[in-house]
């Protein structure tokens, strides 16, 4: 492997902490060479947040490191170690296809994981080729920076490169590796690794870690692990109801796909709801639609009282009392999302105020949104702007009976009409990542053409502004007998 001085020219700044950890948390491993890694997308916004020379982003040098042929100065690649419930049963994982290259700190002082996906194979790589193929990184790419582009806590991707290489799938297909960039890595399945394989001493290790990483300020809590478990109850309450005002369907919320820091991560099967119903699946793996959209909640809460299990000799010594007070805690999860829920529903109505019977008035709109099968995103997006002439949906007896009470409604609160029509246009984007406007841009990219990318990527990096640009990507995709599938990508 080739060494880089990246500290000036590239702008990389390395202090790697993860690795100060006991050896048993990670494995020290190399990507594996590529043939000729070149660059497909760069995200040059994101890269100069980070402090990094943006000059040098198309730097052959750079894509080498991009590709995991050069290991920047600094940089310590590992691949973490992990397990988790998949599908509601616990295994031993890790990073199959991952590698980290180490800690970036930015020059405001952030730490944060810059990681290779589909670098090669690692120590848990079970027989995979650890590799990955074109369409599934670009899929992330797309997706993650749409989702921060909707104010979503999420990981981020600084680049793509293709590898010069193919890899066997049902097909050959063109090998690449995406960037990602994380608050950490640290997942639920970090927690359970340690908690069933480690020493209790490791998982203090490995709390204590990530109180100073991510929650500093419950240092001099008189129980910072109770408020550690608290603290991540509240960012997973406000991140799924986050997924759930958007429509949005990770697909394959296994433990291990649970960051301790609140961003989402891992897309895989992930897609965006088209129609309303609680009960949409896309992942192909998802057969008895565990993961469904109207389960996330449920299955949030189930993963976090997985890590609350982990805690729970750090909480207190008497194993009783500190079941009690983790349960208490994890009670605490659907209020918590529920409240965030509401008052997101709220704001997509142009609601400031509470009243008791809005939770009524939104369910009742949900239900005949569901009942006649509208598009999600476009419903309100109608709403914002008035435009019932747009779906028959709209001429029902009971739509116009609900309006009629949703316009009494805001006739009911201080603000005016203009400022709740702000406020919905502020909170219901014009455009999310339709599938099918996705899988359209993925079959281009595989052929060579990333101009369809290119232009989609461009009008879903500001869903709010509404714009005439984005009115063809609003279209909802054609009936169709097949129903649309996701893949993990592998």
């Amino acid at each position: 492997m080739k060494k880089a001085d990246t500290l000036i020219k590239f702008g990389l700044n390395f202090d790697n902490s993860y690795t100060r950890l006991p050896n048993s948390f990670f494995k020290e491993v190399k990507p594996t060479l590529v043939h000729n890694p070149n660059s497909v997308v760069i995200n040059s916004k994101l890269a100069l947040s980070l402090g990094l020379n943006c000059e040098e982003l198309e730097n052959k040098e750079f894509l080498e490191v991009l590709g995991g042929n050069i290991i920047p100065e600094g940089a310590h690649p590992i691949a973490q170690a992990y397990a988790g419930h998949q599908f509601g049963h616990f295994t031993m994982l890790g990073d199959g296809r991952a590698i980290l290259l180490g800690e970036h700190i930015t020059p405001l002082g952030d730490r944060v994981d810059i990681q290779l996906k589909g670098s090669g194979k690692t120590p848990y790589s079970r027989g995979g080729d650890g590799r990955a193929a074109l369409g599934p990184m670009l899929r992330e790419y797309i997706i993650s920076e749409s989702m921060h582009a909707l104010r979503i806590p999420t990981t981020r991707s600084l680049a793509v490169v293709t590898t010069g290489e193919s890899i066997i799938r049902e097909n050959n297909l063109p090998g690449a590796i995406l960037t990602r960039i994380a608050a950490s890595h640290i997942r639920v399945g970090t927690f359970q690794y340690v908690s069933k394989w480690g020493r209790e001493e490791d998982i203090k290790l490995l709390a204590d870690y990530t109180i100073n990483r991510h929650y500093t300020y419950l240092k001099d809590s008189p129980n910072p692990y109770l408020d550690l478990l608290k603290e991540v109850i509240n960012r997973q309450a406000d991140l799924i109801s986050k997924w759930q005002l958007v429509g949005f369907i990770h697909g394959v919320m296994n433990t291990d796909n649970m960051a301790i820091s609140g961003e989402t991560i891992d897309y895989g099967p992930c897609a965006f709801m088209d129609t309303y119903n609680l009960k949409t699946v896309f992942s192909s793996i998802d057969t008895h639609g565990r993961y469904a959209y109207g389960n996330q909640p449920y299955i949030g809460g189930w993963n976090l009282a997985r890590f609350a299990e982990t805690l729970l000799p750090l909480i207190d010594s008497d194993q009783e009392k500190a079941s009690n007070l983790a349960q208490e805690e994890i009670s605490n999860f659907s209020k918590v999302y529920h409240k965030n829920w509401l008052n997101g529903m709220r704001s997509k109505l142009g609601i400031f105020s509470e009243e008791s019977l809005d939770e009524d008035l939104i369910n009742q709109l949900l239900s005949m949104m569901e009942e006649h099968g509208v598009d999600y995103t476009n419903t309100f997006v109608d709403l914002t702007f008035n435009r019932l002439e747009e779906s028959s949906f709209f001429n029902t007896d009971k739509f116009l009976k609900w309006h009629k009470q949703w316009k009494e409604r805001l006739q009911r609160q201080n603000e005016g009409l203009d400022l709740s029509i702000e406020l919905m246009k502020n909170t219901n984007p014009a455009i999310i990542p339709r599938n099918h406007r996705v899988e359209e841009a993925l079959d281009a990219a595989n052929n060579g053409d990333y101009s369809v990318m290119t232009k989609l990527l461009d009008v879903l990096s500001n869903p709010f502004a509404h714009s005439k640009e984005q009115l063809e990507y609003s279209t909802p995709p054609k009936p169709s007998n097949k129903p649309y599938r996701t893949f993990c990508g592998t």
